[in-house]
């Protein structure tokens, strides 16, 4: 189903996961309120009888696409931060970055923290930063970019994109963090799978979206 330019990938009582866009905010910032996923599906289940709610569980950056899940209740939102806080819950996302990518497989572990210019970055403060884990995995190779999955153990801001830079790999199309390339013209990063505990049932679910078929050209 769609609503809008939102592509709905589930929806029950509790819960509603979509596949966003690129370009698309998760939810408002100070600058803009209205056109964000959040608003476009408050909207939608205003519209319903009875009218349903809408709650925040996790944020996918403005420049990224994919698998984004919401709550429609309190008690639904508290159960799935849980499980992004105790990492029960997976997350794993493609992306291209730039250059020809040596290991088969790393890890980063860092501190995250960020300026007053909004720049997140790693430093070995423990006080400054907050506790980083990514996991990535070579997918394919040429002799200009790579294709790897990553996989999140923790969900701090911008920390794919500043892992990978700083590992000398920056994603294809992130000027903010090193990229020097942009051939399709948004950032090659994309939220592939969502794996949760049902917040009512408690059944494991494991939600999928195929990666953009611009990836491919790069």
């Amino acid at each position: 189903m769609w609503i809008d330019k939102l592509e709905v990938i589930a929806e029950d009582d509790s819960i509603i996961v979509i596949n966003k866009p690129a370009g698309l905010l998760t939810m408002a910032t100070e600058t803009e309120r209205t056109r964000t996923a959040y608003a476009i599906l408050r909207a939608y289940l205003n519209h319903k009888k009875p009218p349903e709610k809408l709650f925040i569980v996790h944020r996918l950056d403005r420049e990224a696409s994919g698998l984004v899940v919401f709550a429609k209740n309190p008690e639904s939102k508290e159960r799935l931060q849980a499980q992004f806080k105790d990492h029960s819950a997976g997350r794993r996302y493609l992306a291209v970055v730039e250059g020809r990518v040596k290991e088969d497989t790393f890890t980063m572990r860092t501190n995250l923290a960020e300026n007053a210019a909004y720049r997140v970055y790693s430093t070995p403060n423990r006080k400054l930063g907050k506790p980083a884990v990514t996991h990535v995995k070579v997918l394919k190779r040429n002799s200009k970019a790579t294709l790897v999955e990553v996989r999140l153990e923790t969900g701090r801001k911008h920390q794919i994109r500043v892992h990978l830079a700083e590992r000398g790999y920056p994603i294809v199309g992130d000027k903010a963090y090193g990229s020097t390339v942009n051939p399709i013209r948004r950032l090659a990063l994309h939220g592939v799978q969502l794996e949760f505990r049902h917040p009512a049932s408690g059944v494991q679910m494991a939600l999928q979206s195929r990666y953009p078929k611009e990836f491919d050209r790069l």
